[in-house]
């Protein structure tokens, strides 16, 4: 008994060409477009390899612009999405290295305080505040968002919106933090990293105008500050 593999076999080019309802002369043609398409795509490639080993990092679209000379001297009918879709299937698009946000920046000559919140649990509201600051991705960049928490309410008792990470829009979120004071507050400590903007002298005279005990993480990390943290709000 013969299997349809066999049968086919059997067939004949124009049979088959009959069957699927084309000519001989369509389907040369057919498979000589392939066969130059294929072609085509092997020069476009290893045109781009050669451009890789100069150029490691380069976009799809910086690519582009350097082989249009090639592929105009080969004739090679290609657009930029068909050039995308090559480099996609032959693994040789660039990933996008994420960028990386930095809101502190602890290495810098002002004093730092030590850390008076260990193993602290906060039992009312303002006796603790936790200072961060975090950001907001726009369209044409990035807000920084300065916030002052309170530990124990977990309310937000101060913030500012600014497109720098100067220190006068950390002070403006605590300006708006010491306005919901009614009256001085015993044994208040402020808690932030190590940040510039925290240690700066008109931050520290703010805090230190109202009484307010004042304590940083060990080692700047923002992950110490679990409260407020320094975790995007939004990408």
């Amino acid at each position: 008994m013969t299997t349809l593999k066999e049968r086919y076999k059997r067939i004949s080019l124009s049979r088959l060409c009959l069957l699927f309802g084309m000519t001989r002369q369509a389907y040369y043609q057919h498979y000589w477009n392939f066969e130059e398409r294929q072609f085509e795509d092997s020069l476009v490639v290893n045109e781009v390899q050669c451009i890789r080993k100069s150029h490691p990092r380069m976009g799809g679209r910086k690519l582009y612009e350097l082989l249009e000379p090639f592929i105009l001297e080969h004739q090679i009918k290609m657009g930029r999405d068909a050039l995308f879709e090559l480099l996609a299937a032959n693994h040789l698009l660039v990933k996008r290295r994420k960028r990386r946000v930095y809101t502190t920046q602890s290495f810098h000559w002002l004093r730092k305080y030590p850390n008076l919140i260990k193993d602290l649990t906060p039992e009312r509201s303002n006796q603790l505040w936790v200072s961060d600051i975090t950001y907001w991705k726009i369209v044409t960049g990035y807000v920084y968002i300065s916030l002052i928490t309170d530990a124990y309410s977990h309310k937000i008792l101060g913030y500012q919106v600014a497109e720098t990470l100067e220190a006068i829009e950390s002070i403006q979120a605590l300006e708006m933090a010491l306005a919901t004071l009614d009256q001085p507050i015993d044994e208040l400590i402020h808690h932030s990293d190590r940040g510039i903007q925290y240690c700066s002298q008109g931050y520290v005279k703010l805090l230190q105008d109202r009484g307010i005990q004042i304590s940083m993480t060990e080692n700047g990390d923002p992950l110490e500050n679990a409260i407020a943290g320094a975790a995007p709000l939004s990408e």
